[in-house]
C-alpha cells in the first residue's frame, strides 16, 4: 500500500483557520494568544508562536493562508529531508519566533503594543521559495507577477507600512521573517545560492 507523507502545510492552515475563527468570536481567546509583551514577561512564552495562529480579520487570515497554501508545499518538500521529516514544522515555528523578537525587544515595556498573525512565518516560506523559483509567476490581486519582483515590492511595502501606526499587524515581522527564510535555507543547504543565481540568469520570458 502506498503511504503518502503527512502534509504539514495543510495541517498548519487548518489549525490556524480554526483558531483564528474561534478568536474572532471569543475575545478571551484573542487576548490569550496575541503577542503582548507584558504577558510574555510574566512567563507566557508560548505567545512567541501562539500569535501566529490568530489574525486581525478575515482578509488578513485569507491572504496569509492562501500564500502559505501555494508556497508551503514546495518548501516543505525541501525541509522534509531534514530532522526526520519535521524540518518544515521547525522552520515555520522558528520563523514565528525569530520574526517577532526584534519587535519584542523594541516594545517590551510598551503596554499599548501588541502583534498577531502568521505573516512572519509566511514571509519566511515565500522568500525561501523565491530562492528555488525566482521567476515563477504568482498572482497578486489576479495580476501575474514573477516571484522575485513581488519580493522586491513586498519588502518596499513592508518598510513603508512598518513606519505607520494602526492595526496589530506587524509589518516589521514580514521583513525579519523574509530574512530568516533566506538565511536559514542557505545555511541548511549552501548549494541553494548557486542554484538561485543560475535561475536568475535564465529569464524565461525572453
Amino acid at each position: 500500500m502506498l503511504h503518502l507523507p503527512f502534509n504539514h502545510t495543510i495541517t498548519l492552515i487548518i489549525i490556524t483557520v480554526a483558531i483564528s475563527l474561534l478568536a474572532f468570536s471569543k475575545q478571551q481567546v484573542m487576548n490569550r494568544l496575541i503577542f503582548w509583551p507584558p504577558a510574555v514577561q510574566q512567563g507566557q512564552y508560548d505567545r512567541f508562536f501562539a500569535h501566529g495562529f490568530v489574525h486581525a480579520d478575515g482578509t488578513h487570515l485569507l491572504f496569509n493562508m492562501i500564500t502559505l497554501f501555494f508556497f508551503g508545499s514546495v518548501i516543505e518538500q525541501f525541509y522534509r529531508q531534514y530532522l526526520d521529516n519535521m524540518g518544515f514544522v521547525l522552520f515555520y515555528f522558528g520563523a514565528l519566533i525569530f520574526s517577532i523578537l526584534p519587535s519584542y525587544l523594541k516594545h517590551k515595556n510598551d503596554y499599548q503594543w501588541a502583534s498577531l498573525g502568521a505573516s512572519g512565518a509566511v514571509s519566511a516560506v515565500l522568500f525561501s521559495y523565491i530562492l528555488f523559483k525566482p521567476w515563477s509567476l504568482i498572482l497578486v490581486f489576479f495580476i501575474p507577477m514573477p516571484a522575485i519582483v513581488f519580493a522586491i515590492l513586498y519588502v518596499g511595502y513592508s518598510i513603508w507600512s512598518s513606519k505607520r501606526q494602526g492595526s496589530h499587524i506587524n509589518h516589521s515581522a514580514h521583513l525579519w521573517g523574509a530574512l530568516y527564510g533566506v538565511v536559514v535555507t542557505i545555511v541548511v543547504n549552501p548549494a541553494v545560492i548557486g542554484y538561485f543565481f543560475n535561475q536568475i540568469q535564465h529569464v524565461p520570458f525572453f
